[in-house]
């Protein structure tokens, strides 16, 4: 990596992103901008940078607005986010408009640094916090378990899912309303719901009603 272009609104925490690109970099230059109005203008008359670290909340707008842009124009750019927010709203898009890493600002420089010099090797630099985040968002979410219902718990369970009535149900099923009952008390122990309603949604989830 031989040019960086920062775009950060803070002094000091520009200074602390130079100390981290120098240490993963030593022969980079460093370009500051600390508005999406100076990064453009600098951008318009100098070559891409290979390397931009880029805050979200700038006075002047959102830093994924020059990650979608760099992205388009530039898609050589190594873009990653160096900001306080690991929350949804952030994450997601900004790696939505092609940020190829996001760093957290609590960590030490040296510790970033760390995570910079991974980009050479193909590394995405991603704060330790992130890439849990991420490896949680993708963590299939667990669905009550349908081999955990009876055969019979099952058919109770898409009848009383379709709004039949457990004396209607035990009708059809050729039961007492009262057995009907039981099985219907063990269906929302087993999927751990409290009304009709929630067991409806269960039975959706697991394809038994439309």
């Amino acid at each position: 990596m031989k040019t960086c272009l920062v775009l950060e609104d803070l002094p000091e925490s520009q200074r602390w992103l130079a100390l981290a690109l120098h240490a993963s970099f030593p022969d980079i230059e460093i370009a500051a901008a600390y508005s999406l109005h100076e990064a453009r203008q600098w951008l318009a008359t100098h070559p891409a940078p290979e390397l931009a670290l880029i805050d979200l909340g700038l006075p002047d707008g959102s830093g994924i607005e020059l990650i979608t842009e760099l992205n388009r124009r530039s898609p050589a750019t190594v873009t990653v986010v160096a900001s306080i927010y690991d929350d949804d709203q952030h994450l997601f898009p900004a790696l939505r408009a092609g940020a190829q890493g996001y760093l957290l600002k609590d960590q030490r420089w040296q510790q970033l640094a760390e995570l910079l010099k991974g980009i050479v090797d193909g590394r995405p630099p991603l704060s330790p916090a992130i890439a849990r985040k991420l490896l949680g968002h993708f963590r299939p979410t667990p669905q009550p378990a349908q081999e955990n219902l009876t055969q019979r718990e099952t058919e109770v369970l898409s009848l009383i899912a379709k709004g039949i009535t457990m004396a209607e149900a035990a009708k059809v099923l050729g039961i007492s309303p009262h057995t009907v009952s039981g099985y219907v008390k063990e269906i929302y122990r087993k999927l751990n719901v409290a009304s009709r309603a929630e067991a409806a949604l269960s039975a959706q989830r697991m394809g038994l009603v439309d």
